[in-house]
C-alpha cells in the first residue's frame, strides 16, 4: 500500500499515442508538472519478438483475431515493475469499476496497467501475473487504454493536492453512495429559467438540507440501484 512521494502510473500498450493526449492537459497534466503524480506509458512491442517485434499469435484452438503473448506481457510488466507495484488488467470481464475502487487504488505507490487489444490477452496473464482485473462498464471497447485513462483520472483525484479545491470532492457523486445534487451558477434567470430560490438565500443550512433532499431525489430517479434497500 501507499507510503509516500508521488504516485507512479505505468500503462502497458500497443498504441501509446491513444495515451498522451489526455494526460497531456487539464487537472492530470497540472498534477504531473507540481510532482504530485508521474505517468508514463510505454509501447508493449518495445518486448516484441524477432525483427518484427511480434507481439500477438493466432489463438489455440482456433477462432478468429490475434491475442497478445504471455511472454511478451510478462516482458513488459518486468520492465516498470517496482517492489511496491500493483498489476492491474483492463478488460471487460473484469470488476466493475466504481468510486469505492478509486479510492481504494489511491492508496496503492505504484499502478500498472495492462491494456488488452485485439481479440484479448493470453489468460495466463490474467491468472498469473495480474492482481486484479477491472473493467469500467458492461460493453466491449477496442483496447484497454481508454479505461485505463478513465481509473488513472479517477484515482488522481482522490489524491491530496491535485484538486485544487480539497473540499469539492466531497459533494461530488458517488463519494457518499448517492448523486450529487445539481449545480447551478449565472445568471439568476435565462430565458424563463430561475436558479432556485434557496441558492442564493444565503442560508448555509438551509442550503445543505436542499442540496442534500435533491441528491436523495436525483438518485431515486435516476440510480435507485445506488440507494440502500431500506431506502427504496
Amino acid at each position: 500500500m501507499k507510503a509516500c512521494g508521488k504516485m507512479r502510473f505505468d500503462v502497458l500498450t500497443v498504441h501509446p499515442d491513444m495515451c498522451t493526449g489526455p494526460i497531456s492537459v487539464s487537472i492530470l497534466a497540472r498534477a504531473i508538472e507540481s510532482g504530485l503524480i508521474d505517468v508514463n506509458v510505454h509501447d508493449i512491442r518495445d518486448h516484441g519478438i524477432g525483427k518484427h517485434r511480434t507481439v500477438d499469435d493466432t489463438p489455440y484452438g482456433g477462432g478468429s483475431g490475434m491475442v497478445l503473448r504471455v511472454d511478451v506481457v510478462d516482458k513488459a510488466i518486468q520492465a516498470v515493475s517496482s517492489p511496491r507495484a500493483h498489476v492491474i488488467l483492463m478488460d471487460a470481464s473484469g470488476k466493475r469499476f466504481d468510486q469505492s475502487d478509486a479510492r481504494r487504488l489511491a492508496g496503492f505507490d505504484h499502478l500498472v496497467f495492462v491494456c488488452g487489444h485485439y481479440e484479448g490477452i493470453d489468460s495466463r496473464v490474467r491468472q498469473h501475473l495480474a492482481d486484479e482485473v477491472i473493467s469500467i462498464g458492461d460493453y466491449v471497447l477496442t483496447g484497454g487504454e481508454l479505461p485505463a485513462l478513465v481509473v488513472i483520472d479517477a484515482v488522481s483525484r482522490m489524491l491530496p493536492g491535485v484538486l485544487g479545491n480539497p473540499e469539492s470532492i466531497l459533494e461530488e457523486s458517488f463519494m457518499d453512495g448517492g448523486l450529487e445534487a445539481a449545480p447551478y451558477t449565472r445568471p439568476r434567470q435565462y430565458r424563463e429559467w430561475c436558479v432556485p430560490e434557496v441558492l442564493t438565500s444565503g442560508d448555509h443550512e438551509r442550503i445543505h438540507q436542499w442540496r442534500r433532499a435533491q441528491s436523495e431525489q436525483l438518485t431515486r430517479r435516476v440510480r435507485p440501484d445506488l440507494l440502500d434497500d431500506d431506502d427504496n
